[in-house]
């Protein structure tokens, strides 16, 4: 089975110049956590609560004046929209990460996919596999 075929089709996106109050709003109203970061077509980083929390309000940055380009994580880990699934899910697994960016093979973003997608749609091994390794506890660097 392809990502294509079990991704959310279509993101909502932010420019790297809106600010982090705009972007948070968007946040909010779309009830989503992250959000790729485009400058028009082109994917150059992805922005999450955990982003603006983490690098923006813990370093006293004014969200009214501070633009997402300045928090937001520039190297996106992603997969193609003609991969096979379980490719997807061992890269999520091993990244540790929920929510993986889809891209077409001319680097346009064609939608997310996510630990749900898998759960629901996959019909897979892979989607349990990634589940545990992804809900493991990080451990602290203390």
């Amino acid at each position: 089975m392809l990502v294509r075929e079990v991704m959310t089709p279509g993101a909502e996106v932010v420019r790297p110049d809106t600010t982090l109050q705009e972007a948070a709003r968007m946040m909010q109203q779309l009830d989503v956590g992250p959000l790729p970061v485009c400058d028009g077509e082109r994917l150059v980083g992805m922005l999450t609560d955990r982003d603006i929390t983490i690098r923006a309000t813990a370093a006293g940055l004014d969200p009214k004046a501070t633009p997402v380009r300045d928090v937001m994580t520039p190297d996106v880990i992603y997969c193609y929209e003609d991969q096979q699934i379980e490719e997807a899910g061992r890269l999520m697994r091993e990244q540790q990460i929920r929510r993986l960016v889809v891209i077409t093979r001319d680097k346009r973003l064609a939608g997310m996919l996510s630990l749900g997608d898998l759960a629901v749609d996959a019909r897979s091994d892979v989607d349990e596999e990634v589940l545990e390794t992804v809900s493991e506890p990080a451990r602290p660097t203390r």
